[in-house]
C-alpha cells in the first residue's frame, strides 16, 4: 500500500488507541514528550484497569497518576526526577529507574513494551516521519515494542542524523490535540526556572579558565550548569564543537553566531551533534528545523566512551551535589532523596578522560540551604549514591576557585577541594580531613 495511504487507513482516535490497554499491560512512553492525548485517554480509564505497568522516562505532564490512590490502577515508574513528579518521588508513590548502563546498551524492561507510545511530525511525501526535537533510544523501542501507537503533532521539527522513522513501522496514528498553551519555560528537566545565582557568574568565569579554543564541549543537565551558556561561559571562544545529550540555552544562538562550528572536531567535523534539542526558543528551533549541521542520534551511540573519547579536548561540564574529601561525588540522590539522575554524565567523564587533552570538571555551589550546610563534605552522607568515583575525578570547581584532583594523592585532594569550599566550613573541613587522612 502506498505510504500516505497506509497512515491515513491507521489513523485512530485517542480514545480507541487507550482501549488497547489492558490490566496488567506493560505501557511505555518514550524520552521527551509524553503522547499527551494517548496519555490522559488512558488515565481516564482508572476504574477500569488493574495492574497496568507504566514506564514514563522523563515527566513532563501530569497525568493524575503522580497522586495518591492511583496505585491499584498504574504503577508508575519514572527514569529522570522532574518538577511534574518529585513530590510523588519523595512520596515512594513510584519507582525509579537509574538507567546509566555502561556501555550504554539498555538491557531492561523499557524495550518489552506491550504498548509503546511516541510522539512523530507527519509523515513526508515518502513516508518518513520525524521525532521532532528528541531521539533518545525511540527507534529500538518500536523495532522491540509489541504494539506502536504514534501521536502526530504537526509543530515538530526535523533533523539530520538518526530522527526518523518509517510509517509501515507504527501500527496506530494518533492526531494530537494541542491544549492552546505556550510551551513551558522550565529547565531541561522540567522544573521551573529560577533567576541566575551572584555565584553562578564566578563559577562561569572559573569553568572558562579551563577552556580552550577548538574544544568539544558536553554540558549535562542541571540548575547550575545550563545557565553558564547565556551567561558567557564561551565569550571570546573559537571553533568550539558539541557532543552532548542536549543543547543548553544560548548553545543554538553560538551556533549561528559561529562560535561553535566544530572545524577543529576529530569526529563529525562541523556538526552539532546531540540526542535532543532543549532549552531553546521557537526562532531557534525554526533555524534548526532541516539544518545539516544538527545531527541527532541514538543516545546509545552518542553515549558510546569510545565514540566520546575519539574527540580530541573533549571537555565535559556536569553537574554535582556534593563532593567528599577524597572526589568522590554525588548527581542523583542526598541520602535517601531521589533529585535526579546521572544520565550520561559517568559516560562522558570517563571519555573526557580518556580523550587526548580532555578534561572533565564538576561544578557545584559551595553551599546548599540558604548557606547553612556545605556541599564539600568529609564523605558523603549515609544512602547517597556515588555517581562517580574519587578514580574519575579531575576537576571540580565552586564559586571559590578550581580543585585538581586527577593524579593527586587523598591528602592533597582533601586540601585543594578545602580552598574551594566556603571559608566558613572550611576550619572544621581541615579538622575532619585530619581525622580522616592523617595520623
Amino acid at each position: 500500500m502506498d505510504a500516505l495511504k497506509y497512515y491515513e487507513s491507521k489513523l485512530i482516535t485517542a480514545d480507541h488507541a487507550a482501549s488497547f490497554v489492558q490490566s496488567g499491560d506493560y505501557v511505555v512512553f518514550t524520552s521527551g514528550r509524553e503522547a499527551q492525548s494517548v496519555g490522559l485517554a488512558i488515565s481516564a480509564r482508572k476504574e477500569e484497569l488493574q495492574g497496568v505497568r507504566v514506564l514514563v522516562s522523563t515527566p513532563t505532564f501530569d497525568f493524575g497518576w503522580y497522586d495518591e490512590g492511583w496505585d491499584d490502577s498504574f504503577e508508575i515508574t519514572i527514569r529522570m526526577p522532574t518538577g511534574t513528579c518529585q513530590d510523588a518521588i519523595d512520596a515512594r508513590r513510584v519507582d525509579f529507574d537509574p538507567g546509566g548502563v555502561i556501555p550504554f546498551v539498555e538491557i531492561n524492561d523499557m524495550y518489552k513494551a506491550d504498548v509503546l507510545l511516541t510522539e512523530v511530525s507527519p509523515p513526508d511525501k515518502n513516508g518518513f516521519c520525524s521525532f521532532g526535537a528528541s531521539v533518545w533510544a525511540k527507534r529500538r523501542q518500536i523495532e522491540n515494542a509489541k504494539l506502536v501507537i504514534a501521536e502526530v503533532n504537526d509543530r515538530l521539527i526535523r533533523t539530520y542524523g538518526d530522527n526518523y522513522v518509517h510509517v509501515s513501522e507504527i501500527d496506530y496514528f494518533v492526531e494530537h490535540q494541542s491544549s492552546g498553551e505556550a510551551p513551558g519555560g522550565g529547565s531541561l528537566a522540567g522544573r521551573a526556572l529560577k533567576a541566575p545565582e551572584p555565584y553562578l557568574n564566578d563559577i562561569k568565569n572559573n569553568v572558562a579558565s579551563l577552556l580552550r579554543d577548538g574544544d568539544t564541549i558536553q554540558i549535562g543537565v542541571g540548575r547550575t550548569t545550563e545557565p553558564l551558556v547565556r551567561m558567557g561561559l564561551f565569550n571570546g571562544r573559537n571553533d568550539l564543537g558539541w557532543h552532548s545529550e542536549a543543547t543548553p540555552p544560548g548553545v543554538i544562538s553560538l551556533v549561528r553566531e559561529g562560535v561553535i562550528n566544530g572545524k577543529r572536531k576529530t569526529v563529525n567535523q562541523g556538526k552539532v551533534v546531540v540526542t535532543s534539542i532543549g532549552g531553546s526558543s521557537k526562532e531557534e528551533m525554526s533555524w534548526v528545523d532541516q539544518n545539516p549541521m544538527f545531527h541527532l542520534i541514538d543516545v546509545a551511540d552518542l553515549e558510546d566512551i569510545r565514540l566520546i573519547a575519539a574527540h580530541d579536548n573533549m571537555v565535559a561540564i556536569n553537574n554535582a551535589l556534593a563532593v567528599d574529601l577524597m572526589g568522590q561525588s554525588t548527581a542523583e540522590t542526598i541520602e535517601n532523596r531521589w533529585l535526579a539522575q546521572a544520565g550520561g554524565q559517568l559516560a562522558f567523564a570517563l571519555g573526557a578522560l580518556f580523550s587526548k587533552g580532555g578534561r572533565s570538571i564538576l561544578i557545584l555551589p559551595s553551599t546548599a540551604k540558604n548557606g547553612t550546610v556545605s556541599r564539600i563534605v568529609p564523605a558523603l552522607a549515609q544512602g547517597t549514591v556515588t555517581t562517580l568515583t574519587r578514580n574519575m575525578s579531575d576537576y571540580v570547581v565552586t564559586e571559590y576557585g578550581v580543585a585538581s584532583l586527577r593524579g593527586r594523592s587523598l591528602r592533597q585532594r582533601a586540601n585543594a577541594l578545602i580552598e574551594v569550599a566556603h571559608p566558613k566550613f572550611r576550619d572544621e573541613l581541615k579538622q575532619q580531613a585530619k581525622e580522616l587522612l592523617w595520623p
